[in-house]
């Protein structure tokens, strides 16, 4: 892939990231979410098969919502912000993993098929993503190190997963 795409692609992410991070942990979900659905929008604008792309980003929020209600229902954490329902996450953390999605097929490319390394990755990087949202009060630890574990534990399972999800639904693939 060349280098501009790539870069809009990290560059999108990093901003979604951080508008939903900073409108979680200040009660501002409509800045983020203009944010994060301008970056999505960007995303399936380039993607040669849309469609194919969207169901990734489906996928991905189903995963993530799914994964942050057990984070929430362990009691280990507490996230702000309006929740998806009574008792779950909010919904800005459930579109920041499509957003996350969006870079599986473009800038995380390089690590298809490389499932053990996607595993390792998500086990260290996805804990400190974690902390550095808390750092900007986006989440709150009740107990962080069990937290920070079954963060580390549930990346390294569902990073392989998405991974291959995307690979299915790759809306970047040349026909």
């Amino acid at each position: 892939m060349k280098p501009a795409p790539l870069l809009i692609n990290v560059a999108a992410y990093q901003c979604a990231w951080f508008a939903c991070v900073v409108g979680t942990a200040r009660q501002l979900p409509a800045f983020a979410l203009v944010v994060a659905l301008a970056a999505l929008l960007l995303h399936l604008s380039q993607a040669k098969a849309p469609r194919r792309e969207a169901a990734l980003l489906g996928i991905a929020a189903l995963v993530g919502a799914l994964f942050e209600s057990v984070l929430v229902a362990s009691g280990w954490v507490r996230v702000p912000g309006a929740a998806l329902l009574d008792g779950s996450v909010p919904f800005l953390m459930v579109v920041l993993w499509s957003v996350f999605a969006t870079t599986l097929n473009v800038s995380l490319r390089s690590l298809r098929h490389r499932y053990v390394l996607c595993a390792v990755l998500a086990a260290v990087g996805a804990p400190m993503a974690y902390y550095a949202g808390s750092r900007m009060g986006a989440i709150q630890w009740v107990e962080m190190l069990p937290a920070l574990a079954l963060i580390s534990i549930g990346w390294a399972v569902l990073m392989p997963l998405l991974m291959r999800s995307a690979q299915r639904f790759d809306g970047f693939a040349r026909p």
